[in-house]
């Protein structure tokens, strides 16, 4: 497959495991991944024509105050002069600001991480008709025993957990369905299985070169001098964390992802466990448990429709003063 070099978008939820991808793509020699700079979801078209030169201040200025932009250093000047020469859209702003950072970097191609980029996926794929996005969609019980581990119940629980899974997932299939060529979903635990065949398989689906040395697994040994191109520092990359949820989530948590996800779930090839409840865990499971989750995910599908219309900014945490 050709891209022409066109940008890499990395779409998935959070603890799934595109934070790994990024790394191991930042790795490569060609390619420069951001983090999380989320400029669909907190910039586009949020500032009016940018056209005129109030609007595309506004812009910059918020966009530069949010610190995973600001760590990038970009030249506010040489940013505002570019765009002013060319055409006054997002898209181009976002990449320019983001060839920028690769060419600081002396990489020839960019890429990003950013949370949820499939919501996004109609509108990125439109505006640059060489980019590629890769969906990571990882076990959704392992998915929410990472949460739990790593941030603690959280709001909505096991039930917005589900919500956000499904939602996920099923933009993943429509958006392979309709962009076969340029949108691919894999599984986190086909990376935690086999490192070294999923990375190939990924840079032969963008059009990179392939690079020894990016990634091994739990079984592979370290080459004391790397043939020439290698990367000499490679990323251990292994399955302790696939199947942890069996010693992290209760059975009830088990049984509800299973209940409301099997079909999806199966779709994806996760295998349903079997769960063996005593009596009242039982009862507690029909009269409390699934009344009150299939509320959360309601509630969380609320919510995100509510973001979707009034739009997302970052945390006051994340700007600068």
């Amino acid at each position: 497959m050709t891209t022409d070099d066109g940008p890499i978008f990395l779409a998935g939820l959070d603890r799934s495991g595109i934070g790994l991808l990024g790394e191991l793509l930042e790795a490569h020699p060609n390619i420069a991944i951001t983090r999380r700079t989320n400029f669909w979801s907190f910039y586009y078209e949020r500032f009016g024509d940018l056209s005129q030169p109030a609007n595309l201040d506004r812009c910059l200025d918020a966009m530069l105050r949010y610190k995973r932009v600001a760590v990038l250093e970009p030249n506010r000047e040489r940013l505002r002069t570019e765009f002013l020469a060319g055409e006054p859209i997002y898209a181009r702003l976002f990449a320019l600001l983001q060839e920028q950072n690769a060419q600081r970097l002396g990489k020839s191609r960019w890429g990003d991480k950013s949370l949820n980029s499939e919501q996004y996926v109609d509108v990125i794929l439109h505006a640059y008709p060489a980019a590629t996005m890769i969906h990571v969609v990882r076990d959704p019980r392992d998915r929410y025993a990472s949460q739990l581990t790593h941030r603690g119940v959280g709001r909505g629980g096991v039930g917005a957990g589900a919500a956000m899974w499904l939602w996920s997932a099923r933009l993943g299939e429509r958006s392979q369905r309709r962009y076969s060529d340029r949108y691919r979903v894999v599984r986190y635990e086909s990376l935690a299985t086999d490192p070294v065949g999923f990375i190939a398989s990924i840079l032969e689906f963008i059009g990179e070169a392939q690079v020894p040395g990016l990634v091994r697994g739990d079984d592979d040994t370290v080459e004391e001098s790397p043939a020439d191109g290698a990367v000499r520092s490679s990323r251990l990359v292994g399955t302790a964390s696939v199947g942890r949820f069996r010693t992290v989530l209760s059975d009830r948590d088990v049984m509800f992802l299973q209940v409301i996800l099997g079909p999806a779930m199966k779709r994806f090839g996760y295998k349903i466990d079997p769960v063996e409840m005593s009596g009242p865990d039982r009862v507690r499971f029909v009269v409390w448990d699934i009344p009150l989750n299939l509320a959360r995910m309601v509630a969380w599908r609320a919510g995100m429709a509510a973001r979707q219309n009034l739009g997302r900014r970052p945390s006051a945490r994340r700007m600068t003063v």
